[in-house]
Formats: structure tokens, C-alpha cells, sequence
């Protein structure tokens, strides 16, 4: 039976199929419309994520029944342009849930001048067929020994959610990190692009280091210098140290030199120091390209330990698919250069042989100036997605990988360049 009252939180995640059962995506958030006078938020639409991850917009009179587990609309025919906010709109899991509001209900007087938070929100379709917001779901306070209780309130019992309060500063992001959870870093940076200003800088302050420098390096140039302006300088500094080397190298690049120099000081001096190596380069060098930091061995290591080296979950799978056999030091700049193993050949060698005796030496390795033309006819002419990166005293500098290579080649904004899909529509 289809429902006529639901929650927003519900919804997320639930597919989203056509009249005859063909599958068009997944709902992301809701649309709603909030007015200063208190009255019922009238739902626009659904935010729909495609499978291309593309979000769209699907207006609220498509939906022909909401039912557990699935919505169905009354037309298989929907707009694939990308969803876009509109002024007077605002997103019920992106914006409003996590809200601090005011409750005023004579039924519920220990909630009387306490600031709580929003957890969800009802919605009810009418009799003319339009959806409005009729509950807001709280989070009360922790009583001693007890979990914060939930209550479910009339709209108009609520102050606190006009368009100005929701878009002051200190709103909480709890429930906006749980929807983070287990995605990649580079979904996390894309919906993190199609957040409000505010809402964006509000996750970004939540994340911690690590996650944060690994969703920054998934932004474009502008947008990382954006965030990272929006930080205080020590906690940019400490993302900067979290993030990879090449992609802290290619961020300070975009910032004046004294902003940069201020950032880089206030590193720790061994995460800064190969940064500071890396920007002596050009950035469309195969120095500018490469990372210090790709698995580094000696001659006398096991292809057993070499092989566990590569099982590393933080390395990329280009990174993984070639070590390189050095002189002490292993530190970039290392010893004399000795040669590569592919993965491929690890996996064929007995688990107890020596990478030494295994070395592809006939390989020629990328100097750091040569441009990236030159260093992308050198994967395409050895069929690599990785590259070792020596200077002429035969010290190894660090690799490039295709990632990076291709990062460079695309267009600046291909993150934003539509799709065209099977049917020929954009």
C-alpha cells in the first residue's frame, strides 16, 4: 500500500524505478520550499542519484506511490540535467536535519527554552496531491544514565527553521557524516561540491585530517584553494601533512608564495620537505608529476615481503603494480637506482627469492624535467601505469602513475562536463 506520511530519512537510499519497473536511481534528499512565516514547507521533489552518480531532480508530482524499500514515478521519462539548488529551496537531510531549533509544546515542557536538534523530518501529501512538511523529529538532551529521546513535534510547534536561522554558522553535521560513511573519498568530494557554501565548510571543519585531506585531493584546483582558505592556517597545515605529497605540492603551487611558505613552516619537516623538493619542479614535469613515496626496496627483500608491501590498502593500484629496487637509502632521493618488478613478475616467483635477482633492468627510467607529453608517450609506448623518476646521478626521485598523468591532460573542468547518455540527451 503506498504511503501518504513518511520521514525523509526513510527515504534515502530507496530506489527509485519507473512505471514499468525499470530501475532510474537512488533518492538522495528531499526539496523542500521553507517560508519565514511558519507555515508548511511545501516539498518540491526528490534529489535522485543516477547510476552515473549523477544527481537530478525529480519533481514531487512524478511520484506515483512511495512504498517500503522502493518509489515508483508515473513516467520513465526524466530531465538528466544536473540538480541544481534554486533560491527558496533547501535540503531536508543536507540542510535542515541537524538544525538547532526551539521547541514550544505545552505537552512537552522539559523541552521549553532548550536548543535541540533536528533528526528528521515528516512529510504528508494533501488532498490536492501536493507533499508538505507536517512533523520535525527532535533529539533532546542526555539524561544521566539514559539516551537522548526522540520527539516527534507539530511543524508549527518549531521555531528555528526559517531560511535565515538555518543558514547561520555552527549547525551539526552528525547525520551528514554518517551518510559519508564508507564512500570514497572522491564521492565524498562530489557531494561535498554540491552543498551550500556554509554547509560545505561546516563538513569540512567536522572530518578529521586524514579524511579530509584524502576528499581534498578529489576537488579541482580552485575549490581546494577555496576550502583550504575557510581552515585555520595550523589545521590546513595539518591536512596539508596527511595529504600525498604531489597533491600538497600541486595545492600550494596554486597559492601565493609567502601564503604557501607561511603553510609549509608550520609542517612537520619530513612531511614538508619532499613537498618543498616537489615544487623545485614544474608541475607538468614528470618532477612536478611523480610522488616521493612509492614502494621502495632493497635488492636483499623476499618477493614474500615485497608482495606485502604492495597489499598496502592506502596504496593506488598503479602505485601497486611496480616496485623499485634501490641502494640504501630507500628514502627518495635514494641510493644508486637498480632497476623494477613488476607485480605480475612477484606473483610468478617463488615467495622466497630476492627481488634482486629478478630486477627488469632494461626499463629506462623518466628524468624530472621531462614534460608530460614526453612522460605520456612513455606510458603509452611500454603499456605502464607507473614510472620510475631518476635524476642523473642515478638516484631515484619518486614514480609518476597514469592517475596523475591523466589529472594533468584533462580538461580543468571535467568534473563538471555532462554525461551524454544512451539515448543521446544530456
Amino acid at each position: 500500500m503506498a504511503a501518504t506520511r513518511v520521514y525523509v530519512a526513510r527515504l534515502a537510499g530507496l530506489a527509485v524505478l519507473g512505471p514499468d519497473g525499470e530501475s532510474i536511481g537512488r533518492i538522495r534528499d528531499v526539496v523542500v520550499a521553507v517560508r519565514s512565516d511558519r507555515q508548511q514547507p511545501r516539498v518540491h521533489g526528490l534529489v535522485v542519484e543516477l547510476p552515473t552518480r549523477r544527481r537530478i531532480f525529480v519533481p514531487i508530482l512524478r511520484i506515483t506511490a512511495i512504498e517500503p524499500g522502493v518509489v515508483t514515478l508515473n513516467t520513465g521519462t526524466v530531465s538528466l540535467r544536473r540538480f541544481t539548488q534554486r533560491p527558496g529551496e533547501m535540503l531536508a537531510l543536507a540542510q535542515i536535519v541537524d538544525s538547532v531549533v526551539r521547541v514550544e509544546d505545552p505537552d512537552l515542557p522539559d523541552l521549553a527554552g532548550v536548543d535541540v536538534h533536528v533528526t528528521d523530518l515528516g512529510i504528508e501529501q494533501t488532498r490536492s496531491r501536493d507533499w508538505l512538511v507536517s512533523r520535525v523529529a527532535v533529539r533532546g538532551h542526555r539524561r544521566l544514565g539514559r539516551r537522548r529521546t526522540v520527539h516527534v513535534v507539530d511543524w508549527t510547534r518549531v521555531s528555528g527553521l526559517t531560511p535565515y536561522e538555518i543558514g547561520r554558522p555552527g549547525q551539526d553535521v552528525t547525520q551528514l557524516l554518517e551518510g559519508f560513511e564508507g564512500m570514497r573519498a572522491a564521492d565524498v568530494a562530489q557531494q561535498l561540491r554540491e552543498l551550500p557554501e556554509k554547509r560545505r565548510i561546516e563538513v569540512a571543519v567536522a572530518l578529521d585530517d586524514e579524511r579530509l585531506a584524502d576528499v581534498v585531493q578529489e576537488l579541482p584546483d580552485d575549490e581546494q584553494v577555496e576550502l583550504l582558505g575557510h581552515l585555520e592556517v595550523r589545521r590546513a597545515a595539518d591536512v596539508l601533512e596527511a595529504m600525498d605529497p604531489d597533491d600538497a605540492a600541486d595545492l600550494l603551487g596554486e597559492l601565493p608564495e609567502g601564503e604557501a611558505e607561511s603553510l609549509l613552516a608550520l609542517m612537520d619537516p619530513q612531511e614538508s620537505e619532499p613537498v618543498r623538493r616537489l615544487l623545485e619542479h614544474s608541475p607538468y614535469s614528470a618532477g612536478g608529476l611523480m610522488t616521493p613515496k612509492p614502494v621502495i626496496l632493497t635488492p636483499s627483500t623476499t618477493v614474500a615481503e615485497a608482495l606485502a608491501r604492495v597489499r598496502n590498502p592506502d596504496l593506488t593500484p598503479a602505485l601497486a603494480s611496480m616496485v623499485f629496487v634501490v641502494r640504501p637509502p630507500t628514502a627518495t632521493p635514494t641510493g644508486r637506482y637498480l632497476g623494477s618488478v613488476h607485480i605480475q613478475q612477484l606473483l610468478r616467483e617463488p615467495p622466497a627469492h630476492l627481488v634482486g635477482g629478478i630486477l627488469d633492468t632494461d626499463l629506462s627510467p623518466l628524468r624530472p624535467e621531462l614534460p608530460l607529453a614526453a612522460v605520456t608517450r612513455y606510458f603509452a609506448t611500454y603499456n605502464l601505469v607507473c614510472g620510475p623518476v631518476v635524476d642523473e646521478e642515478n638516484h631515484l626521485l619518486g614514480a609518476v602513475s597514469v592517475d596523475d598523468v591523466l589529472d594533468h591532460l584533462l580538461p580543468e573542468d571535467w568534473r563538471d562536463q555532462e554525461e551524454t547518455d544512451e539515448r543521446g540527451g544530456a
